[in-house]
């Protein structure tokens, strides 16, 4: 009995190296508000505008990324899209002015964890489902409770 339960309260979730990647990614790309206009940038943007060194430092932080994805045991030939992701990003940034505004559009560390993201869901897609239906079936259940209780 109280295996099954220990089976019903378990929670199927993204690997820890998945999560890191999705929040510095975040962190890099999206962490900061412009006002008004209601577009986001990272740190990658704003520390990227520091000629040279911005860069050299934000590739390594990308570079993170993708090492968290080989822990993941994402296949090389998605870890080559984002590799090339990050040496365009590096790339751009070196432009000076027109390099710093591609940076802010093209935001590849958010992209790197998309390949991360839609890898993981392939490998898991049964899984997936079946955490889907079973909390689509808890949902179900709590409504006809609701509505037992109104009818009355």
């Amino acid at each position: 009995m109280s295996e099954q339960k220990d089976q019903d309260s378990y929670e199927f979730r993204a690997p820890k190296e998945l999560l890191k990647a999705q929040s510095l990614a975040n962190l890099l790309d999206y962490s900061v508000r412009i006002p008004i206009i209601n577009f986001h940038i990272g740190l990658d943007s704003l520390i990227g505008l520091i000629p040279g060194v911005g860069d050299g430092l934000m590739m390594l932080l990308s570079l993170r990324i993708i090492w968290l994805a080989r822990k993941m045991n994402v296949p090389k030939p998605l870890i080559s899209v984002m590799l090339r992701n990050t040496v365009i990003d590096f790339a751009l940034g070196l432009i000076p002015i027109v390099g710093d505004i591609a940076d802010m559009v093209f935001k590849a560390n958010i992209r790197n964890v998309r390949i991360m993201e839609k890898y993981w869901v392939s490998q898991n897609k049964d899984a997936i489902d079946a955490m889907s239906a079973k909390k689509l079936q808890q949902w179900e259940e709590q409504q006809e409770k609701l509505d037992s209780h109104t009818d009355g």
